[in-house]
């Protein structure tokens, strides 16, 4: 008759076996792993930390450069639209002689739409040097953009002088 022991040990090389091959295995994992780690892990690392201190930085606002300024007009170059939004007669035309004597062109002279209370100078877009020139040349203390009026209601004009009560 055969004991328990006999049928067992034919087993038990073949477990020895694979328990061998197995920590084999798991040390050549191991050696990988570490050669890995030191081919790889240094550059991954400084790259982190590169990387991090990058993040960390407050970012550096480079200067923009201003953006290509047009020159200003010379008063011969600037023309000038006269209206009389006070409802005194001869206003313009006697406003438009000051323009004139100034050196700007003239441009058109007409009655404004509405009664103004104060003259005012208005400007197209681009034109805010010629704007507050004409103003300290005929002692105008409002200048501002274009308000009501679309520029291609100035027939080519670059300012307007609207002239108050």
């Amino acid at each position: 008759m055969q004991h328990v022991h006999d049928l067992i040990d034919p087993i038990r090389p073949w477990r020895r076996a694979t328990i061998a091959v197995s920590a084999v295995a798991t040390i050549e994992l191991i050696a990988l792993a570490a050669i890995g780690l030191f081919v790889f892990g240094n550059p991954l690392a400084s790259h982190l930390r590169e990387s991090a201190a990058a993040a960390s930085t407050p970012p550096v606002r480079t200067a923009q450069p201003a953006p290509a300024k047009k020159p200003e007009l010379g008063r011969a170059e600037t023309s000038v639209m006269v209206l009389n939004g006070g409802g005194v007669s001869g206003a313009a035309h006697a406003a438009a002689d000051r323009v004139t004597a100034h050196g700007y062109l003239l441009g058109q002279i007409g009655n404004a739409a509405g009664d103004t209370p104060r003259t005012l100078i208005m400007y197209r877009p681009g034109y805010v040097a010629e704007g507050k020139r004409l103003g300290r040349d005929l002692h105008v203390r409002i200048v501002r953009p274009l308000d009501g009026m679309h520029p291609a209601q100035l027939l080519g004009a670059h300012l307007v002088l609207i002239l108050g009560r």
